[in-house]
């Protein structure tokens, strides 16, 4: 592995939130020659809406557009919300997704993980993520799969959770770039 970026996308807004922190030990722990950068300011990019996709793309959208055109791989990292991915992840998929065909998300590896206070572990909400993704473009790594239950306790003193955690995120950049 050799400079590799890493674009990762939150699906939970909360400061503290289990997911953020999941991302967090993720870039802290990634490996050598590996770039972990979380999308910031999900929350500050309006809902996708063709008339606002014009010439004068919102701010935070377009901001989010150029951190992943510039990134070589996508990791989401996601809690689920009623059965489903949260509307944040669905609304950040929607924006990388355009102009159709082009969108800065088309060709990108992408793997979703995370983790829920369910006995699923969040299985629906990254079926979903990956479902999206990949009607987006991306090259969806559906062989990464880490959806853990948190069911009570910090996941993330368990050592071996946060090995598969990295693991995952091993596995999505262990494949060269393609050119």
């Amino acid at each position: 592995m050799s400079d590799t970026r890493v674009v990762v996308l939150v699906g939970s807004l909360r400061a503290d939130s289990l997911n953020r922190r999941i991302a967090e030990t993720l870039r802290a722990q990634a490996p050598v020659g590996v770039t972990v950068e979380i999308a910031e300011g999900l929350g500050d990019i309006p809902f996708y809406n063709e008339e606002l996709d014009g010439h004068e793309v919102p701010a935070a959208a377009q901001s989010l557009r150029e951190l992943v055109a510039g990134a070589d791989r996508v990791l989401a990292v996601t809690p689920e919300y009623n059965g489903t991915m949260p509307a944040v992840l669905n609304n950040a998929i929607d924006w990388l997704s355009r102009p159709y065909g082009v969108g800065a998300i088309t060709g990108k590896q992408f793997a979703v993980v995370g983790a829920t206070p369910t006995p699923y572990g969040g299985k629906w909400s990254h079926d979903d993520a990956r479902r999206s993704a990949g009607i987006a473009g991306a090259a969806v790594r559906d062989d990464i799969v880490v959806s853990q239950p948190a069911l009570g306790g910090d996941i993330l003193a368990d050592e071996q959770i946060v090995a598969t955690l990295v693991g995952a995120l091993s596995a999505l950049v262990a494949e060269p770039v393609a050119a």
